[in-house]
């Protein structure tokens, strides 16, 4: 059932690499108390009727050899998609673990998942990627239980095991039964909106890309704030914009930094767009204060941005000059 993963894991936990000595004693000897049950079929119901994506994508194929993280089954997953999508029960997203390393972080040690997030977009687009450990599951299971006993109590999560938790046999049915689990939760409409989802996927991603923002690592933020961005698009946040804003105010920030004032301009174009002609909000003056200047060193026409920005300082809604967009986001606390 998960012959597919279980040889790539088997490959990746017996070669070259972090994973080489997950597969011998050694990996006994530190077990993590939130892992899962060794069940064959712990996990791995399906709960639709008709076809089930998640199983659909255990059946297919392995990619081939020396093929890695994102790039394993990014072609396979869409055309899935494309094919699948207007047959199967409504679901949001797809998910593949893509890679599952052995981190070893004295006195602990733990798997950390990475999946593939993929949702209905452009055939070339990659997917975005999340990575969690399972204590990182097993707290979205809980606090779901808690707020949606009713919709949860169909949706099976794995039990904990205290022992063989590091065999490539193990992290592949652990990897098929995470796959499903979140396929579940996107299935109902009630959950897929939960605010304890939303933040399981985005939030993570949101607080790495502000820190490496904050040290001025702007590559490496940029490519973070890029995956939130398009997180945030395939979940469909019903939150409010917030996150969004924020997350185009990094992206502007780091395109700044990094001499690309078109793609920074971009940004917050995109950024006025959602705050539209609504009551100020706090990155109003900073995104069109950024837009101005941006504009001008493109030479680009700014009018409406300085006027719209000019009536918010004579209305003293702002001060003068606003703060920068990269002030704001430093300051800004993500819960």
């Amino acid at each position: 059932m998960a012959s597919r993963l279980l040889h790539r894991l088997r490959h990746a936990l017996t070669g070259d690499g972090p994973g080489e000595a997950a597969a011998g004693p050694e990996a006994e000897q530190f077990p993590e108390s939130s892992e899962l049950e060794d069940d064959d079929a712990e996990g791995l119901s399906c709960l639709a009727p008709g076809p089930c994506p998640s199983c659909a994508q255990a059946e297919r194929s392995p990619p081939p050899d020396g093929q890695r993280g994102s790039q394993l089954l990014t072609r396979q997953l869409q055309d899935f998609w494309k094919k699948s999508r207007n047959t199967l029960v409504p679901q949001r997203l797809l998910f593949e673990v893509t890679n599952a390393t052995v981190v070893k972080d004295p006195p602990s040690k733990y798997v950390l998942y990475t999946l593939a997030v993929m949702g209905p977009g452009p055939p070339d687009s990659q997917p975005a990627q999340i990575s969690r450990r399972y204590s990182d599951f097993e707290r979205l299971h809980r606090n779901l239980q808690r707020q949606f006993r009713g919709p949860m109590a169909g949706i099976s999560f794995p039990r904990k095991r205290l022992r063989r938790n590091f065999t490539a046999e193990t992290i592949a049915r652990r990897s098929r039964a995470f796959e499903q689990f979140l396929g579940h939760l996107q299935a109902v409409p009630e959950l897929r909106h939960a605010a304890d989802l939303q933040d399981f996927f985005v939030l993570p991603e949101l607080r790495r890309a502000q820190s490496l923002t904050c040290t001025g690592l702007y590559r490496e933020a940029l490519a973070l704030w890029a995956n939130a961005w398009q997180l945030q698009a395939q979940l469909g946040i019903p939150c409010g914009p917030d996150r969004r804003l924020l997350t185009l105010a990094g992206l502007a920030v780091c395109h700044q930094e990094l001499e690309d004032a078109s793609e920074a301009r971009a940004c917050c174009e995109r950024a006025l767009q959602l705050l539209g002609a609504e009551s100020p909000h706090p990155l109003l003056a900073p995104f069109l204060e950024a837009h101005v200047r941006l504009s001008w060193r493109l030479g680009l026409d700014k009018r409406h941005s300085e006027a719209r920005l000019q009536a918010l300082q004579e209305a003293g809604l702002t001060p003068t000059p606003p703060p920068s967009l990269k002030e704001l986001l430093i300051k800004e606390v993500l819960d």
